[in-house]
């Protein structure tokens, strides 16, 4: 069964003289108990959890501890890792970044189309990190963690930043390739090439790739540790204060899902969110992510992370379901 909604323990214990220790706070019963009947019926692997940053915290949710496939959720965890090298002084946001048609990815990327036409491009940090978050670019986001050091290098600092059961999968190009029962080339970064090449596989090969993807996913993290992890975001105890102010700002400027969690967000309420969308298997698809962070009229703040491992609902019904649960969060918002 998933873990009941519970209080977020202190980080020091209570000093002799101190003032004594608040009651626990619960998640809203009625917030849980629509999201539970919600969830019953909704087809397929997914996990939701809520998180109250501010006024009392508590998190609740279901299959919270349970690891799900990001997809390009990720990249939230490769801006985190360039702006901390940034505070450290090792990159810079008008660092100029060269991408060669070597470097160009698969999927999303609309930066490919420059890169073909002119054979390389310059682009600084910065930009790259309005293009990897807000148009969720593939080829942007490989080159920021090209530039951070690699996939170790965010798992370094995820490591660092005591951020839980998160974890950082290869990179696009080996990844989506494992996913898809192939093995990387290059050449598969032009046009519709790796369709046709995945078209090719046979599809027990297809879904025997896919099916160990989901049951052991490299690029996996829980939703309790994504909702854990944007509450320190929140709270500025992962970046500094000038580069907190940006990537938030940056994530409120997300141009992809707009009809996931953000539209279920009320008038008066602001919203900045990440999503991730995985691959197709007819009749599942897997990884369709959104994560954010619900801000009320007063300030209070929530992390939500609506993670789908795998469903066969049908596109609108999954939107359905992540707008039923941040519009449940602003309803039960102050009780």
């Amino acid at each position: 069964m998933p873990a009941p909604a519970r209080s977020i323990p202190p980080s020091q214990p209570v000093a002799m003289g101190a003032p004594a220790r608040p009651a626990i706070v619960r998640a809203p019963a009625g917030l849980e108990n629509l999201l539970n009947d919600q969830w019953r019926i909704f087809p397929g692997r997914t996990g939701v959890a809520i998180m109250r940053i501010d006024g009392g915290e508590w998190i609740t949710g279901k299959r919270i501890d349970e690891l799900f496939p990001q997809q390009s959720v990720s990249k939230t965890w490769v801006a985190l890792t360039i702006l901390d090298l940034v505070d450290q002084g090792k990159v810079r946001l008008d660092q100029k970044v060269r991408i060669t048609r070597d470097d160009l990815a698969v999927f999303h990327q609309p930066i490919r189309d420059r890169v073909i036409a002119s054979g390389e491009i310059e682009v600084s940090v910065l930009a790259l990190l309005e293009q990897a978050i807000i148009g969720s670019d593939n080829t942007a986001n490989d080159s920021l963690l090209r530039t951070a050091g690699g996939p170790q290098a965010v798992q370094n600092f995820l490591v660092r930043k005591n951020l839980g059961a998160i974890r950082f999968g290869p990179g696009e190009r080996l990844m989506q390739s494992s996913i898809a029962g192939m093995e990387w080339r290059q050449e598969y970064s032009i046009g519709r090439r790796f369709y046709a090449a995945r078209e090719a596989v046979p599809f027990a090969t297809r879904k025997a790739a896919l099916d160990r993807y989901l049951a052991d996913p490299v690029d996996g993290a829980s939703p309790e540790a994504i909702v854990r992890a944007l509450a320190k975001l929140a709270r500025g105890e992962l970046l500094s204060a000038s580069s907190t102010r940006l990537i938030l700002g940056i994530m409120s400027r997300t141009s992809s899902g707009p009809n996931r969690l953000k539209a279920g967000v009320p008038p008066g309420w602001r919203f900045l969110h990440k999503t991730g969308t995985g691959q197709v298997l007819p009749p599942v698809s897997t990884g369709y992510n959104d994560i954010g962070i619900m801000t009320a009229p007063d300030g209070t703040r929530y992390a939500v992370a609506v993670m789908m491992g795998s469903t066969t609902a049908p596109i609108p019904q999954r939107m359905s379901f992540m707008q039923f649960v941040s519009r449940t969060v602003a309803t039960y918002h102050g009780q």
